[in-house]
């Protein structure tokens, strides 16, 4: 984690939080601003009271959380903690809690004054959603109203087209470059008389004799993943492990897809756009997008 890209800037970052109210940090993916960011805020033990640290998405959440507590040698609930619906880690030890939007939204309207909480970042910013939008809303309203002291960093991959910079006119915007890898794209353009189904299948069939890493695969929603899961059945090598990952699986379903795959197998992960941000997937060598997304 000592390569990641925001490495560089975290001198820079640390004296914006210091010394202002509100500072946004422009990062693209692979920066390591969910990651390394917030575990050296907890490691440095930099401020007096708790971080919450709010992500769009469970699945997102539960994996930061995760991958956080190892890094400290711990369970997720003693400095790392988690807060989303249904579920709750924390304790008395607690330095960094990861919330969804939700969550965030009833701790505000709760305890507008976030009582013993130094620091809100709100990740994944240019996600955007009402949630997010309306936390970050009450969060300024608290901080200008009640707790002069609140701290409110605000991360996001892009600013384009964002109104960040005119709804915090005094925070700083501290940049930081992302992590690059050689790509090589391919394009098929798709055939309007044919079921989506079996022209992913197709390509992915394709891929997985090219390749001989796992491969990740973009559909619109529930529907399209279990029908190519279906059409695929019959069809894959031996060593290829299909693992679906959407919204509605349970959560010990979602995480066995993100896990790496056994030593002398390969993943095939159909998912939706719940693996767009926050999640890290281990030998992936081939992206497939259908370029169509359910809204």
């Amino acid at each position: 984690m000592s390569q990641l890209p925001i490495v560089s800037i975290l001198p820079d970052l640390f004296s914006a939080i210091d010394s202002h109210a509100s500072v946004i940090l422009q990062a693209p993916p692979g920066a390591g601003k969910s990651t390394l960011l917030p575990l050296e805020l907890v490691r440095q033990n930099r401020l007096p009271g708790r971080i919450i640290m709010l992500e769009p998405r469970r699945l997102a959440a539960r994996n930061i959380a995760t991958f956080l507590a190892r890094q400290l040698g711990e369970k997720v609930g003693e400095r790392i903690g988690l807060r989303v619906r249904g579920e709750s880690r924390t304790s008395a030890a607690t330095r960094l809690e990861i919330v969804t939007e939700g969550v965030l939204t009833r701790m505000l309207q709760q305890d507008p004054e976030l009582s013993g909480v130094s620091l809100v970042i709100f990740d994944e910013f240019h996600e955007r959603s009402l949630h997010a939008d309306t936390a970050l809303a009450f969060a300024i309203e608290s901080q200008q109203g009640l707790r002069d002291d609140l701290k409110l960093l605000v991360m996001s991959a892009t600013l384009d087209g964002m109104a960040l910079e005119r709804l915090l006119p005094d925070a700083p915007v501290i940049r930081s470059k992302g992590r690059g890898f050689p790509i090589d794209y391919h394009y098929r353009p798709a055939n309007r008389q044919q079921w989506l189904e079996p022209q992913v299948g197709a390509v992915v069939l394709e891929a997985l004799t090219a390749q001989r890493g796992s491969l990740l695969v973009f559909l619109p929603g529930q529907g399209e993943i279990e029908r190519l899961a279906q059409w695929l059945a019959d069809k894959l090598p031996d060593d290829v492990t299909l693992a679906p990952l959407y919204g509605r699986l349970d959560m010990a379903t979602q995480q066995a897809a993100i896990e790496p795959a056994p030593a002398g197998r390969r993943k095939l992960v159909l998912t939706t756009n719940v693996a767009e941000t926050s999640l890290t997937i281990e030998g992936i060598s081939v992206v497939i997008d259908s370029g169509l997304e359910r809204r």
